[in-house]
Formats: structure tokens, C-alpha cells, sequence
């Protein structure tokens, strides 16, 4: 019961009141303080000043810097190696995903029509290997990241979304990988999760979920204890023939390196050599309150990442103390490559994915909203993420995940490892078709921003019709094809 004299929460509200941007995710908070004093960021990671050396330089502390940082210790005993984060490790997306873990035999199609059977399937075989590192490492180092490998489900949400997954699921049976995506019906769904939403779906048996800050902070502690120097909390301001300039509160710093990695995730949308092959997009995410007697009243007590089939997807998991993250990806588009407010405190966004929670469970419309934040992901043209070398020889990059990067990061780490090392040649990994395919460009600023606003705002309309059982406005309806006529895999058919 409410004492008198407290608000009672606003129920017409799916957010109860909370605004994101006010703080770090919950996940982020959660995973610092569990943090040993001797690995804060003013002790362990101090900012950079002055001048310094390295033979590699890798800008950017989350996941794909980390494990490049990590992979180099192993490949290259004894080199020096130096990571340079503007915030902390984990404070971008590495800290404020959703924690799936998830493979890419749904995307087989589009990677046989790109790369040929083979190599599709090569690719696909890797990131599965690549998801399964993530259990055997943290285990081996004692990272508490929940590491949950319990599989993925994708469901259909609405009549519209039926079937978006038979391409992909006849093309693994076809090839022999039937186990890897199979279909499921709408009774096998409901025998995982009740949701009257739910209609049939598909189910990924390789996948996984994490506390996403857990496994960064994680990663940055082995990377540290590897003898990798890292400087959180400095900006880099320039980078190019092996020099990377920067500045924080502690003064302007030089680095100097024979080679850099670049691993700056929706940051390097901001970055002329990258700019125009990527869009920025933000996803939100709500938490709830603990809540294990009612998932267990609606079935979720597998652990299994579900999301809908929507372009811009909800997407939701369970944490061991039973809550319910769920995320949207219905957020804005960013211009010029800068991360602003619109990333990160943008109400409107995270009541979108506060209020597909309640659609998927109107059982638990009562149920407590106690966090929301945000955060960009970069979108490639046709959604894989884009590894390669500056024409200067020296300086490498890993990004474009489009939101799907946990998994995908650590494979990136060994293809950027070895290309840092000079081992590309002889390397499993760095010979995968992925690496040194550029995707496509988009237009220039302002049609970059103004076409992706309009047509996401169009996405996000055709799927709410969609889902309400209403025809969608035509002009919404052909706004949202228009990427595919145009040759970009960004959106619905």
C-alpha cells in the first residue's frame, strides 16, 4: 500500500516516471560495483597526457577494442599495446546492449548471395565459434557475466512479420545446418513463452546472453592484467600515420604507433574515412523490477533472447534475479556521425520499448519500469559489420555491427589482431570474406540524415500498423521499401 503523501506511479505511463539519461545502464552500474577499488578508472586506467609509444594503438575500449587489445597478447607476446577510450570501458554500447549473443545463420541467404555457399557457411561457422569462446573465456577468467547459453527466439509478433524467417531456416536445412535455425509453431513458441502477441517463430540453439558491462569490465581486467596499458577518459582528437592525438582533463597527449586499430563503433560515423558508409541509429532498452513469480506464471524461465520479426525489433531477455529487459530499436537518426542527446535521452524512444513490452505482456502492464537508457548503433548498408586497412597500410578497423555485436567483436578482435601483427596471409580468420568488402555508400549530409529520419519514421509506422491489424498509410508503406529498391538491406521489403 501507498503511504499518503507519496505519488502513487502513473500506470497510463509505461515508464513510471523514468527518463533515461539521467545515469549509466543499469547493467554498467550493476558491474562497477562489483569492481575492486584497485581497478578504477583514476587507478588503472589513468587518462593520457603527454608523450607516449606504442606498437599498437587501439582506439576504442569496448568489446571489439578489448579483444583485439587481448588477441594481441597472445599473438604477439611482449608488444605494447595501448587502448585510448574517451569514457570508460564499457560506457558506449559494450556497456548498454541487451547481452545477445546470437549468430548469423538467420542472415544466411543474403551472406550465400554476397559470398557463395561456402564461404556464407565459413562465416557462419565462425561467429558460432566465435560465441563459444565467449563461455570457454569467461570461465577461464573467472568473468561473471551471466553467461547464459540457452538459445534465441524469434517470433512473429503480428501477421505481417509470418514466416520473415523461411528463407534463412530452409536454406540451413538445405545445406545440412538445419539444426542451427529451425522453424518453430506457434505451440512450440507458447511451450517457451506465453504471449497472446506470439505466433510462430524460429529458434537458434547456438546463441547466448550476457550482462553486457560484466563481460567489458571483465575483458578490460584480463586485458590489464595482460599488460595492456589503457587510458579511459581521453578524446581522441586526430589519428593518422601512426599518430593519435588526444586530449583530457589531465592535457593534450601524443601517441605514437607503428600500427592503430580502429574500434570506435558508432564514434567512427563521425570520422571522414568511414562517415558516408554508415548511418547512426539509437536503440533503447526498459528494465522492470524482479519479477521471477510471473515469469514463471507466463512460461520465460529458459533464459532464451527473444525478439519479434519487426525491422525495428523489440528485443527482450531475463537477468538471474528475474527481470525483463526489453529494447527497442524505433529510435532516431544521428547526423553527421555525432552521438547527442537524441542517443541517449530521448523519452519518446524508450516509452516505444516500454510499450512493447506491454504488448508482448499485458499480464504484466502493473509490472514496474525501474530503468531506461539508450545508446547508437551503426548500421551498415547491408547490416554486417566492415573490417579492413587505410589505404596507408598501418591503420585497421572493425565496426558497422548494427547492433548485433557481442558475438561478431570477438571475431573482429582476431581479424583486427592479425592484421595488426602483419599475420592476415596465414590467419583463418582474416581470410573470411568479410574482411576488406566495403559496403556501400549512403548519400552525403544532409540527405543522410534527413533520408534516414523520414524513412525510419516510416518503418516505425508501417510495423505499428502492422501490428495494430491496420492497413499502413501509403505513404509510409512506400517510403519504408524504398532502401531496398535502392539497394540498401536496411529495411522491410
Amino acid at each position: 500500500m501507498t503511504p499518503r503523501g507519496v505519488d502513487r506511479p502513473d500506470r497510463s505511463d509505461p515508464l513510471d516516471g523514468v527518463r533515461p539519461g539521467g545515469r549509466r545502464s543499469w547493467w554498467l552500474r550493476e558491474a562497477l560495483a562489483a569492481e575492486p577499488k584497485e581497478l578504477a578508472a583514476d587507478v588503472a586506467a589513468q587518462p593520457l597526457a603527454g608523450d607516449a609509444r606504442a606498437d599498437v594503438a587501439i582506439l576504442g575500449g569496448g568489446y571489439t577494442g578489448l579483444w583485439t587489445a587481448i588477441r594481441l597478447s597472445e599473438l604477439v607476446p611482449g608488444a605494447r599495446v595501448v587502448v585510448v577510450e574517451r569514457d570508460i570501458c564499457g560506457g558506449g554500447p559494450s556497456g548498454r546492449n541487451g547481452g545477445f549473443v546470437t549468430g548469423w545463420w538467420d542472415e544466411l541467404p543474403a551472406l550465400i548471395a554476397r559470398f557463395g555457399e561456402a564461404e556464407a557457411v565459413r562465416s557462419a561457422k565462425a561467429i558460432d565459434a566465435a560465441i563459444e569462446e565467449i563461455g570457454t573465456f569467461t570461465a577461464a577468467n573467472g568473468i561473471d557475466a551471466w553467461w547464459t547459453p540457452n538459445g534465441f527466439l524469434s517470433v512473429s509478433a503480428a501477421p505481417a512479420q509470418d514466416g520473415a524467417w523461411t528463407e534463412a531456416t530452409e536454406a540451413c536445412a538445405r545445406l545440412g545446418f538445419g539444426d542451427r535455425w529451425r522453424a518453430l509453431t506457434a505451440d512450440e513458441v507458447a511451450a517457451r513463452v506465453r504471449s497472446p502477441a506470439f505466433r510462430a517463430g524460429a529458434f537458434m540453439a547456438t546463441a547466448a546472453t550476457v550482462q553486457p558491462a560484466a563481460l567489458a569490465r571483465g575483458l578490460r581486467r584480463v586485458a590489464l592484467e595482460r599488460g595492456v596499458v589503457i587510458h579511459e577518459r581521453t578524446r581522441v582528437e586526430r589519428f593518422g600515420d601512426g599518430i593519435v592525438t588526444t586530449s583530457s582533463a589531465e592535457g593534450a597527449g601524443r601517441l605514437v604507433a607503428d600500427q592503430v586499430v580502429v574500434a570506435l563503433n558508432a564514434w567512427a560515423a563521425a570520422w571522414p574515412q568511414f562517415g558516408r558508409r554508415l548511418v547512426t541509429w539509437s536503440s533503447y532498452v526498459v528494465l522492470t523490477e524482479p519479477i521471477p513469480d510471473r515469469l514463471a506464471e507466463i512460461g520465460w524461465t529458459g533464459g532464451e533472447g527473444i525478439a519479434d520479426s519487426r525491422f525495428t525489433l523489440h528485443y527482450g531477455r531475463t537477468t538471474p534475479d528475474g527481470r525483463i529487459a526489453l529494447g527497442g530499436g524505433g529510435g532516431r537518426a544521428g547526423f553527421g556521425g555525432q552521438i547527442g542527446a537524441a542517443f541517449t535521452s530521448d523519452a519518446g524512444s524508450a516509452r516505444r520499448a516500454a510499450e512493447g513490452l506491454r504488448r508482448w505482456f499485458p499480464a504484466l502492464a502493473d509490472i514496474r519500469i525501474e530503468d531506461a537508457w539508450g545508446g547508437p548503433i551503426d548500421i551498415t548498408d547491408d547490416h554486417r559489420p566492415w573490417f579492413g586497412t587505410l589505404p596507408d597500410g598501418r591503420t585497421h578497423f572493425g565496426i558497422g555491427y548494427s547492433g548485433n555485436g557481442v558475438g561478431p567483436a570477438v571475431l573482429g578482435g582476431r581479424i583486427l589482431a592479425a592484421l595488426a601483427a602483419g599475420r592476415a596471409r596465414d590467419d583463418e580468420w582474416a581470410s573470411l570474406p568479410i574482411v576488406g568488402v566495403t559496403p556501400r555508400a549512403f548519400p552525403p549530409e544532409p540527405l543522410r540524415y534527413l533520408g534516414a529520419r523520414a524513412i525510419r519514421e516510416a518503418i516505425v509506422r508501417r510495423e505499428q500498423a502492422e501490428e495494430d491489424g491496420r492497413r499502413p498509410n501509403r505513404i509510409a508503406l512506400e517510403l519504408s521499401r524504398l532502401p531496398k529498391r535502392l539497394g540498401y538491406h536496411i529495411g522491410p521489403e
